[in-house]
């Protein structure tokens, strides 16, 4: 499947075949994940919302989806997050309405003040415990689950109104050093391990760089605020401080710059990092994410060198078959569809000559999940019978989602992305 074009039959396909919910796999449709963006109803809604925005597919396929999700009450307030519960259906709405003014008007509406609402009162909660000079949670400040989430949502929203400026001032102040026991950490220093948890792998906690749960969507929120003009006190000033960090801990390879998942509190007391194996250039961790991260910063602050070393590193990623080998599976989160999609984001913004290089990697990265031979309906087939399932995040959804990126220099028709932080 070398053709550029049969990416996109494959993505029509799987769109065809999550038609409708009555037709879906169980689990797209199961209660459990009825309220979850990464795996139910309104993340699989996207993927029709994107197709009935350019022209492809009726909106009744959205529609019908959406009235899957909401066929009972929404979890909201100190339960829901922005994958989760009325801020993943606020999402979902909001990429529809874009396109179709006037509708959900009402449930927008009620879904806006209800995610303000949910901002401001953990907005609150974050400045208490800075200013008890404790420590963050991972999901106080993370895409899916904390603060940077809400940022996302609510910059699209209401750009320059005052809760997106709040969550940029805490942003701002997450920067800011935390001393304890006589030690000084960065803000975003996480006393648990990845998971959120208490980890023996992680005595002391860590440093999570991470897009998906680390300071790489903190860069991310800052750069795409200033983008858009709204700019905050100490603003840039926050940029350079996660910038000059990520500078400190990137390694130097002979296949180019590449940045660890995580920082340890044993490799920051030796100031250098423990070898390990090469990991995968993904959305969620590692170069793939944080060099969109950083060239969103880049252009924000208009430094044309960390713009293009930022775009290199990503290069350097994509042509180097040990970081391919490392990727799992096809999803937008840590798989190949993800890839291919950051890859045509972040070419979209680059150099003329770096553009052309990075869109023709995205082919061949598509062309390891679907070889020469297979059928779009087979591909399709393998998505969607595949262990991670239909939904967006990391399932067929997504992965359709991902593989419109190999069809077209132009960006997405809707900002179904925009909870990645990439845009």
């Amino acid at each position: 499947m070398n053709d550029p074009s049969a990416h996109s039959v494959v993505a029509a396909a799987v769109a065809d075949r999550l038609a409708h919910p009555d037709g879906a796999p169980a689990a797209a449709t199961a209660d459990a994940n009825r309220q979850h963006l990464a795996f139910g109803p309104t993340g699989i809604a996207l993927l029709h919302i994107e197709r009935a925005a350019a022209g492809h597919t009726p909106w009744q396929r959205a529609h019908d989806w959406l009235a899957a999700a909401t066929h009972q009450p929404f979890t909201s307030g100190p339960d829901s997050h922005p994958f989760y519960g009325a801020p993943a259906l606020a999402h979902a709405l909001a990429c529809a309405a874009d396109h179709l003014p006037g509708s959900y008007r009402h449930g927008l509406g009620l879904l806006d003040r209800q995610v303000t609402a949910d901002a401001r009162r953990r907005l609150d909660a974050a400045h208490r415990r800075i200013d008890a000079g404790q420590l963050p949670a991972l999901a106080e400040f993370d895409a899916i689950r904390g603060l940077t989430g809400y940022g996302a949502y609510l910059l699209r929203r209401d750009s320059t109104g005052p809760a997106t400026r709040a969550v940029l001032d805490y942003c701002v102040r997450l920067t800011e050093p935390v001393t304890r026991d006589g030690e000084q950490l960065p803000g975003w220093w996480a006393p648990t391990g990845p998971s959120g948890r208490p980890d023996s792998r992680f005595p002391g906690g860590h440093a999570n760089h991470g897009m998906a749960h680390g300071v790489g969507a903190v860069l991310a929120l800052l750069a795409l605020a200033a983008r858009r003009g709204t700019i905050v006190a100490s603003h840039h000033r926050a940029m350079r401080t996660i910038l000059a960090w990520l500078e400190q801990w990137k390694t130097t390879t002979g296949r180019g710059t590449t940045w660890p998942y995580w920082i340890t509190h044993d490799e920051l007391r030796a100031e250098r990092l423990t070898p390990s194996a090469p990991r995968r250039p993904s959305w969620c961790y590692g170069t793939a994410g944080l060099a969109r991260a950083q060239q969103l910063a880049a252009i924000a602050l208009g430094d044309t060198d960390l713009q293009a070393d930022a775009e290199a590193a990503l290069l350097d990623a994509l042509t180097d078959p040990a970081q391919l080998r490392a990727i799992p599976d096809s999803g937008l989160c840590h798989g190949f569809a993800g890839l291919a999609h950051l890859t045509a984001r972040i070419a979209a913004d680059a150099a003329p000559a770096t553009a052309d290089q990075l869109r023709a990697t995205v082919t061949s990265l598509l062309a390891v999940l679907f070889p020469p031979g297979v059928s779009p309906h087979d591909a399709a087939t393998r998505l969607l019978e595949g262990e991670a399932g239909a939904g967006l995040l990391d399932g067929a959804a997504g992965t359709a989602l991902g593989l419109l990126a190999a069809d077209s220099a132009e960006p997405p028709h809707t900002a179904w992305d925009a909870c990645l932080l990439i845009a």
